[in-house]
């Protein structure tokens, strides 16, 4: 069994609610086993035996069916999440959120990290990491600085979502 983390993008914000325990009975409905989530942000950890592909396509489709909403995830391993954590590469600040970006697709995120080479100057840090780019920004300004406003692109929509840090640990 593998122990597998599923990050669903765009939930709990808008018209999408959705509530952690039905996360968690849909989650168990479909066959997951050990399901936990973690907040009220689409935050959802499993075990399985099936392998990433199959397992990404059924946990999305089951957001469809249960909660009727074009439903996207990022899913990766627990082991892999752990990495990502150890490998954050800035110091952490009491002014600044630590943001890590997840990706579905290699070229998505290879077109952000080249894309934030024509970002202006601001007060952020970026930083490609394994299918992920590591994101600092001062508090309160996650919806406004340059690498903010190119990752909220609708192109980026079905294959990438960010967590803070502190999130991403308590997911472990």
């Amino acid at each position: 069994m593998t122990r597998f983390i599923a990050l669903l993008r765009g939930v709990n914000v808008g018209k999408i609610t959705v509530k952690s325990a039905d996360l968690a009975d849909m989650a168990r409905g479909l066959g997951l086993d050990d399901v936990r989530t973690v907040l009220a942000s689409g935050n959802l950890a499993f075990s399985s035996s099936d392998t990433a592909a199959p397992l990404k396509k059924r946990v999305e489709g089951g957001l469809r069916d249960r909660f009727g909403y074009d439903a996207w995830i990022v899913l990766t391993t627990a082991d892999h999440l752990a990495d990502v954590i150890d490998a954050f590469p800035f110091p952490e600040r009491d002014a600044y959120q630590p943001y890590v970006l997840f990706g579905s697709d290699g070229k998505v995120l290879e077109e952000i990290e080249a894309a934030t080479a024509d970002l202006p100057n601001a007060d952020e840090r970026v930083e490609r990491g394994d299918r992920v780019v590591y994101w600092e920004c001062p508090k309160g300004a996650s919806t406004d600085t340059p690498f903010a406003k190119l990752i909220a692109k609708p192109k980026y929509k079905s294959t990438t979502t960010t967590r803070n840090l502190r999130t991403l640990r308590k997911l472990l």
